[in-house]
């Protein structure tokens, strides 16, 4: 009776360890979820160290909070839409990011560039990641005053529209938390500084944090 036990036991031991085993090596062989940043240098870190930028630090937030995405960044300093949109199909194809953050637009914006091609660009860009099933965070920005109110009006308003009309989670703003703030840019006056990245994380985070 103490053998059969302890065979019992015995074979409930090493099913225990099999499973486990199973379930190690399925986990290893299961990539990471992607999250995709397309934006400019606003997300690229530009004159900081890469490390101390918004995305890194979004990648920081994700790990600690044991979060299994993997930040991929391929913002560009000057980026503009027509350039992101060129670049996005193979960024798809490479990454096949479960989700792709979108900042693009203020680079079209400070060249007063067309209105009616932003938004087109950035339509077009929200089309090509939902035909990857790819969820979409738009991040929306404002210009200086002295473009006018009328046009800085329109440049904002194309983000709440393509929000509205492809049903998406929208950061109205990303300088929304330090734009009133000259402390927190560089010399130039349009880039943030290190201090001020964590609170450029804190402005995306609420919209980001359900779609994980």
């Amino acid at each position: 009776m103490m053998i059969s036990y302890r065979l019992q036991r015995g074979l409930q031991m090493l099913m225990l360890l099999t499973l486990l085993w199973f379930s190690a090596n399925l986990a290893a062989a299961t990539p990471q979820p992607i999250l995709l940043v397309l934006g400019d240098s606003l997300s690229a870190a530009y004159g900081i160290n890469e490390a101390d930028g918004w995305v890194a630090l979004l990648q920081q937030r994700l790990s600690h909070d044991n979060r299994p995405y993997r930040v991929v960044n391929i913002s560009s300093s000057g980026e503009t839409s027509q350039g992101g949109l060129s670049r996005l199909p193979a960024a798809l194809e490479q990454y096949q990011p479960q989700l792709l953050v979108l900042a693009l637009g203020a680079n079209d914006g400070l060249r007063g560039s067309s209105l009616e091609q932003l938004k087109r660009n950035l339509e077009a860009m929200i089309q090509l990641a939902q035909q990857h099933n790819s969820q979409v965070l738009l991040i929306g920005m404002r210009l200086p005053p002295n473009y006018g109110a009328l046009f800085n009006q329109k440049f904002h308003a194309i983000y709440h529209q393509l929000a509205q009309q492809y049903a998406l989670p929208l950061v109205p703003f990303l300088l929304e938390k330090i734009a009133h703030n000259n402390n927190y840019f560089q010399a130039d006056g349009l880039h943030p500084r290190a201090v001020a990245q964590p609170l450029l994380l804190n402005a995306v985070w609420p919209q980001l944090e359900p779609l994980l």
